[in-house]
């Protein structure tokens, strides 16, 4: 035992809990990402070069992936934004 030596924890229960919750939607959001089927046609379809010939065929799962998908993203991004204020507190 160290003497006069106090340990403070680096990151407070909220602030683990979140960190944990981030990496577990990270996991979970880069594998719906890789399950999305490839339309193909590299940066075009960025600034709306393949939007006629991308989605005139998706089917249910499809749209019902698209959405868990963003639902995903948005909780990935809210997590973020509450580390970002859990850190800026303790700061």
């Amino acid at each position: 035992m160290l003497r006069g030596v106090t340990f403070v924890p680096l990151l407070a229960w909220p602030a683990m809990t979140l960190s944990v919750i981030l990496v577990f939607l990270n996991v979970i959001l880069i594998g719906f990402i890789l399950l999305h089927k490839g339309r193909g046609g590299g940066l075009s379809d960025l600034f709306g070069g393949g939007m006629t010939t991308g989605m005139s065929g998706t089917s249910v799962a499809e749209r019902n992936l698209d959405r868990i998908t963003i639902v995903v993203g948005v909780l990935w991004l809210a997590t973020i934004i509450g580390l970002l204020f859990l850190f800026r507190i303790q700061a």
